[in-house]
């Protein structure tokens, strides 16, 4: 799943390429996503200009000019295309395609778990899929006292805790291990057991590495690319994340005790840390 980074990305290139665009005609080839595309969406967008593109957690929304705003969410394997010339005959999975008047905008989705939908922009706020999501990790608000509040009282380990995105919205998997590992926490720790210190170096530790892999374009695993086609290149920067039984990059003499970086499963997602540095 597209986390943080990676829907960044995909903002940015929206951004740079249809903001302030016009919307010319809209195809659905299939309304059936995790929600399905409103009945209302071709008519709803056709002719409209992009005012604006932004990002809320792991969402893409793009407002436009007639009081409404598209909310897009990427699910397990969706990307967005964004193009010139549209091909003689769409690629497999290529749900919705956005005719503009600076180029096409395909949203592509073999698993369908991802969604797009119409809001009014001016109920975003209150739109159901924003509800429970907490603040975004470059967000002022967000700082080791609320961190501390919120974690105060948590038993569950902190590698669990930092997927909720009620805590901190836009965290996946991949940078949750790889902030752990630079705040030198071990993922198995107690939430509640973290100290002020800890908590503020965790927060920094997580900021530094969303920043890294958003100037990286993302991580690119399986089906991620980016909307030009190209892959994200933060993979290759990963000190844990995937690195089962390597030694991790901080350990003296690039050698890891006990058989490198360890991989386990928490609430069923993998887990790589170190289990020297981390503690």
């Amino acid at each position: 799943m597209p986390e943080l980074p990676e829907v960044e990305t995909i903002k940015e290139a929206l951004k740079k390429n249809v903001e302030g665009a016009f919307i010319r005609q809209v195809e659905v080839h299939c309304r059936s996503l995790r929600i399905p595309v409103p009945l209302c969406f071709e008519k709803t967008l056709a002719g409209c200009r992009i005012t604006k593109v932004r990002r809320v957690a792991k969402y893409v929304i793009m407002d436009l000019d007639n009081g409404k705003s598209i909310v897009w969410h990427f699910g397990m394997s969706g990307k967005i295309k964004i193009t010139d010339v549209l091909p003689s005959v769409p690629e497999k999975h290529d749900h919705v395609i956005i005719a503009t008047s600076h180029g096409f905008v395909i949203f592509n989705d073999p698993r369908r778990f991802g969604l797009m939908t119409v809001i009014k922009t001016t109920d975003a706020d209150a739109c159901p899929l924003f509800r429970h999501i907490g603040p975004d990790p470059f967000d002022n608000k967000l700082d080791a006292t609320y961190l501390e509040t919120r974690l105060r009282h948590k038993k569950t380990p902190i590698k669990i805790a930092l997927l909720d995105q009620s805590l901190i919205a836009g965290i996946g998997n991949i940078y949750a291990s790889e902030a752990l590992y630079l705040a030198r926490i071990s993922p198995l720790r107690p939430s509640s057991s973290l100290t002020f210190s800890e908590i503020s170096a965790l927060l920094e530790a997580i900021r530094l590495t969303l920043k890294k892999a958003i100037k990286a374009g993302g991580s690119t695993l399986r089906d991620y690319r980016k909307p030009d086609g190209s892959m994200g290149y933060f993979q290759y920067q990963h000190s844990v994340y995937g690195k089962e039984g390597q030694p991790c990059p901080d350990c003296p003499l690039q050698k890891c005790p006990d058989g490198g970086i360890k991989k386990i499963v928490q609430g069923g997602r993998s887990t790589f840390y170190c289990n020297h540095l981390q503690k």
